[in-house]
């Protein structure tokens, strides 16, 4: 049967996780890193990141079925290892055809950690609440890395990826209480497929929100007039207070029914998301983008929770993972072109309406979801 959240459960989740999405979360001062090191314009060094990023969501993405399957531990420890062997390979290239190849290999590491971690999710038995614990985990180690890789790459360049690398020492160890699945399929049987109409669209919520959050500074400092520090500040905040929506996703979904809640959160968002990049006052600025995030996170807990009530093999919230990280690596380039030839009112105002359509397919997901009655697990895995 599904197992319970535990100490060991949980640590093991959040490390999982966490590394499984360094790249994603991590990126900005990685960018920093290749363009210095390689004398990288910003569209070579961008280029470079979204290679890292690509090969993390195909990975997490082809490895899904997989991940569904017993052995989840020794996938993420195989993730690790590759991901390990990556970073420093990363940390010691110089030039840009190197550092290319070798973040392919980076980001291949932390695809197959991220489906192991993510399919993981599933086989809680609360699994709202694994996600909201795997998720502000996430977040907590992701702001430690934020600060630690740029201190550590003033030390010596590269050495963030050493940094990285040994992480997967101790996480390691941490990922042997990753839960196996609760269900037996009968011999020879799989998981269904994911609905690709499901992963376009959780592609394109999240190409949405992470790409217009990759240009949350610029709007705050060329649209709202803030100086750098003060967005840095702004930014900063939100990420932390937006743990609170990764806390109230789960407990919102018991007392207002999944489908209500999160067409709430997903509206709420949207409303944040364009207010923040059409709005020039700094106070509405600064709530918006703290509403924006929060509502994000809460949208993320439901998705994996409503995802893991579906299927408990863990694959749909593997392959929905690997969705969100393709989303996320191509977000950036489609709100530059966007932003570039249409402006910030054009941008905020399509993306808002763009977001409410695409999160359709997650809507009807979570409404599968609710219809699931909650019965007692018929049989145990071994």
């Amino acid at each position: 049967m599904a197992k319970n959240l535990s100490l060991g459960v949980a640590v093991a989740l959040v490390a999982g996780v966490a590394v499984g999405s360094a790249g994603t979360n991590v990126m900005p001062v990685f960018i920093d890193d290749f363009a210095s090191r390689a004398g990288l314009a910003g569209a070579g060094a961008g280029l470079i990141g979204a290679a890292q990023l690509t090969a993390t969501a195909v990975v997490t993405l082809l490895l899904a079925a997989r991940a569904a399957r017993p052995g989840r531990v020794a996938m993420a420890r195989f993730g690790l290892a590759l991901t390990a062997f990556g970073a420093l390979w990363v940390g010691v290239a110089a030039d840009p055809v190197t550092l290319l190849l070798t973040n392919l290999v980076l980001g291949a590491g932390l695809g197959v950690v991220y489906a192991a971690a993510t399919a993981a999710l599933a086989a809680v038995e609360d699994s709202g609440k694994a996600s909201a614990v795997a998720v502000a985990g996430t977040v907590a180690i992701a702001a430690l890395m934020i600060v630690a890789v740029p201190i550590a790459n003033d030390w010596w360049a590269g050495a963030g990826f050493f940094l990285l690398a040994a992480s997967c020492a101790p996480a390691w160890f941490l990922v042997a209480r990753l839960p196996e699945s609760p269900v037996v399929t009968a011999a020879g049987t799989r998981p269904g497929k994911p609905s690709v109409v499901l992963l376009l669209g959780t592609a394109a919520l999240w190409a949405i929100t992470q790409g217009a959050w990759a240009y949350a500074a610029i709007f705050g400092r060329e649209h709202v007039g803030m100086d750098t520090t003060t967005v840095s500040v702004v930014l900063a905040v939100s990420s932390v207070v937006a743990l609170a929506g990764a806390v109230v996703g789960a407990p919102a979904a018991r007392r207002f029914g999944r489908l209500r809640s999160m067409a709430a959160f997903v509206v709420v968002e949207a409303v944040a998301m364009a207010v923040a990049v059409i709005s020039d006052e700094p106070v509405l600025f600064t709530v918006a983008v703290v509403v924006w995030q929060a509502c994000q996170l809460a949208v993320l807990v439901q998705m994996i929770a409503a995802a893991a009530v579906l299927d408990p093999s863990g694959r749909l919230v593997a392959a929905l993972s690997g969705a969100s990280a393709l989303g996320t690596g191509a977000g950036p380039l489609v709100v530059g072109l966007l932003l570039d030839n249409a402006g910030a009112a054009v941008l905020g105002a399509v993306f808002a309406m763009g977001m409410v359509i695409v999160s359709v397919p997650l809507l009807r997901m979570t409404t599968a979801a609710a219809e699931v009655p909650v019965v007692a697990d018929a049989v145990s895995s071994p």
